[in-house]
């Protein structure tokens, strides 16, 4: 077993014999064994043990038990108490998945503190079936297929190679002390379920169902490959970013086949899950301003895109919808956008900027404090090069905006007078002419 040990972290290229690992050890067979390996390998490794005080003096003897093993290894041993059912409590999660989120946290604390290259956890290929099994359940498309990943960023699973049946053989040549996790028998947890009553029907039904289970799930990891290389021409293909979110044209969504595919693994990525992709899918192409929600992002199907933003924490928003109070004497604001104001008089040296980023004010028509705001309903103002007012909304048509577009919009005001769309136009009222003694040049600092 520990020529297929070194085999195996070669050749998935986990690890070099030069490296410090982290074995994650929680006392039982299977991290024992774990231990035992990269100690006959000749590694340099650390223990690191999770005591989640979830069995009482049980949770307590395996901590004293994973103490004694780093004892004899000489191997630096790291441990850690946690209040896991308080913790899954407080966050509304149950106690596995707390737990798991709490040890793996933890377990990246001390690999860059004290600078070990790898965290090591102990799953086997019986591991690997039972969570294909549980990604079945839960259908977590293609991604869930291929079961435990031997490597993923700094985690490496180097028992991978090895089922159940030879990690305890090996324990029992070797005569290694192992401690039982009492729970591991209860089938009220699903992984215990699938362990000992879905896949004990398989093996009856063919003995050789862990091996073709097995080699199934290393295809399907093969032909992930060239699923997500598809998926990642595409995404470069109809995907674009800029300031107002994250776009994705309909017509080109549309090309692709099957859609429903590729709209998936395109949007899950922003929280959206698959009944929702299939309504905005399904939605009418006529829906233009239709908004969806995941838990992290809100979609708007405008005409002719999908436009993504992340939801706004609400700090982000009272800010985004504040009204700030401009100072006469004020020269510059940061916050929530980047402006400048300069006072000048006109004469043979003064020139009209005319970029969309700078606005030339007539000074004596202005009364402060200006006013920076948002747009609302009812808005209007004389477009620069026009006497007839128009409504804001009207403008914005007339634009093609977006609705993320129209969002972003800042007005410059006095009173209740717009002065300048901020980076679009300024109001004709306002404008420079030959009467005009003193400017105000209000420049946007993107």
């Amino acid at each position: 077993m520990l020529k297929e040990f070194k085999s195996f972290i070669a050749s998935e290229k986990l690890s070099g014999t030069e490296n410090k690992i982290l074995l994650a050890i929680s006392g039982g067979i299977d991290s024992v064994v774990m231990s035992e390996l990269f100690h006959r390998a000749g590694y340099s490794f650390g223990i690191a043990h999770c005591n989640f005080g979830l069995r009482g003096m049980e949770s307590d003897a395996d901590e004293a038990f994973v103490e004694q093993l780093a004892k004899k290894y000489k191997a630096p041993f790291f441990c850690k108490r946690f209040l896991t059912a308080k913790d899954a409590n407080k966050k509304g999660i149950s106690i596995q998945m707390a737990a798991r989120e709490l040890r793996y946290k933890w377990f990246e604390e001390i690999r860059i503190k004290e600078k070990y290259s790898s965290i090591a956890t102990a799953h086997h290929l019986d591991d690997q079936m039972e969570t294909f099994f549980i990604n079945l359940l839960r259908s977590t498309g293609i991604a869930g297929f291929h079961g435990i990943l031997p490597k993923q960023g700094n985690l490496i699973r180097p028992l991978l190679f090895s089922y159940r049946v030879n990690i305890e053989a090996f324990a029992r040549k070797y005569k290694l002390a192992f401690r039982e996790d009492s729970s591991n028998a209860e089938i009220k947890y699903l992984r215990n379920k699938i362990r000992h009553e879905i896949i004990p029907i398989f093996r009856e039904l063919n003995p050789a169902f862990q091996q073709i289970l097995s080699e199934t799930i290393q295809r399907m990891r093969e032909t992930e490959v060239i699923f997500r290389n598809s998926i990642e021409e595409a995404r470069k293909k109809i995907i674009r970013n800029d300031k107002t979110g994250t776009h994705i044209r309909i017509g080109d969504l549309k090309q692709l086949t099957p859609i429903d595919i590729y709209a998936f693994e395109l949007l899950s990525p922003f929280g959206f899950h698959e009944a929702v992709i299939r309504d905005i899918l399904h939605s009418p192409d006529d829906a233009s301003g239709k908004i969806f929600y995941s838990s992290t992002h809100r979609l708007i199907k405008d005409r002719e895109e999908l436009i993504l933003n992340p939801l706004t924490s609400k700090k982000e928003s009272r800010l985004k919808n504040a009204e700030i109070s401009i100072p006469e004497n004020k020269k510059e604001i940061r916050k929530p956008i980047h402006l400048s104001f300069i006072k000048t008089t006109t004469g043979k040296k003064f020139s009209i900027d005319s970029s969309k980023e700078v606005a030339n004010l007539d000074l004596r028509k202005i009364m402060f404090p200006l006013i920076l705001r948002r747009w609302k309903k009812g808005d209007s103002f004389y477009p620069f090069g026009m006497n007839k007012k128009k409504k804001l909304s009207d403008y914005f048509i007339d634009r093609k905006l977006s609705i993320p577009e129209k969002e972003n919009i800042w007005l410059l005001c006095s009173g209740l007078h717009i002065l300048w769309i901020v980076g679009h136009r300024i109001d004709h009222c306002f404008r420079v002419t030959s009467h005009t003694k003193e400017v105000l040049q209000v420049r946007w600092l993107k």
